[in-house]
């Protein structure tokens, strides 16, 4: 997780979901429309689906990179998957979230029939 940013945004989302939780409680003290109340969950719940999308983003790529590191370790640059691992290496930085999930599977079979032709050299 890139640090200070994404501290910041996440506090940030977090005030404001504090805030959303109390407006709900005032509304239930002030005997408010149910439907309004509901209303006001859904945004909370919303709220809450941002953070935990920021939060899987980050151990995802976390993932990733761990996964790329290994797989370059384990393959000298002559291995038959170089060409997929430098791919990836090169397109990670910019990969779309839903792209890391595959990749990080595709790296662990990589990674699988790595360490077998490493263990029978």
């Amino acid at each position: 997780m890139e640090q200070l940013r994404e501290i910041k945004t996440l506090k940030k989302h977090l005030h404001y979901i504090n805030g959303q939780i109390e407006g709900i409680e005032n509304m239930i003290d002030e005997n408010r429309d149910i439907g309004d109340v509901y209303i006001q969950c859904k945004a909370v719940e919303g709220s809450l689906q941002k953070i935990i999308y920021v939060l899987l983003e980050d151990l995802l790529r976390k993932e990733l990179a761990q996964k790329i590191v290994k797989v370059v370790n384990a393959c000298p640059g002559n291995c038959e998957d170089a060409q997929k691992i430098e791919f990836v290496k090169n397109e990670f930085p910019k990969m779309e979230i839903k792209k890391v999930s595959s990749i990080i599977h595709e790296m662990n079979t990589i990674e699988e029939r790595l360490v077998r032709l490493n263990n029978k050299n």
